[in-house]
């Protein structure tokens, strides 16, 4: 079997320690475990390699964000993927950091690059892997958070949060959507770095 994975980012030096680009920092923290290195591509920078049987294509849009499901359906048509074998990485401000959410289907959530491959695939039905990035921001600083770098206690955890991911991705891969949701939307998230409340 082929499989597709498309981490969402956008290019660019000064979005590269973002919170909006982990769907980026996954692909690259993945392709490198199974020692895959990313090429200039149609749409995307793409990486690939053979895993467990099966052939596996990276991609990484340089479409940015608004614009990632040009690169997806692109990509999918190219190598003739079916969507239960495609899987899109990103961030969600609706979970909290380091939380991880995978799902057969769904809302784009009003994230930009969720809606543009909705709109490129015609439907909403294609498997997601949603990194929970956090809401920690003041009303109307929203944007700003997501496009800002993650904070020194985030980035302590990141390394963490990037292998809970690749290890959810080696599961997909191996043992298919269904079990790899039953492992890790009930995984235990990386612990926190915060010193714990003294009790009055």
């Amino acid at each position: 079997m082929t499989f597709l994975i498309a981490g969402l980012g956008n290019i660019g030096a000064q979005y590269e320690n973002s919170r909006h680009n982990i769907g980026f920092r996954v692909a690259d923290a993945w392709a490198s475990r199974h020692r895959a290195t990313f090429t200039a591509d149609t749409l995307a920078f793409r990486a690939q390699f053979d895993f467990a049987g099966h052939q596996v294509h990276v991609i990484k849009p340089t479409t940015y964000m608004n614009e990632s499901g040009r690169a997806v359906r692109h990509w999918q048509v190219q190598l003739k993927i079916p969507l239960s074998q495609l899987l899109v990485v990103v961030d969600d401000l609706a979970l909290p950091f380091g939380t991880i959410r995978i799902r057969p289907k769904g809302s784009d959530g009003l994230h930009n690059g969720l809606t543009s491959v909705e709109q490129q695939l015609g439907t909403s039905a294609y498997p997601r892997l949603r990194i929970g990035i956090g809401h920690e921001f003041a009303p109307g600083q929203q944007v700003n958070y997501v496009l800002g770098p993650w904070s020194p206690q985030q980035q302590q955890q990141l390394p963490q949060v990037l292998e809970l991911c690749c290890d959810a991705l080696d599961s997909f891969i191996v043992v298919g959507l269904n079990k790899t949701m039953s492992r890790f939307n009930r995984k235990p998230q990386p612990p926190t770095t915060e010193t714990p409340a003294v009790p009055d």
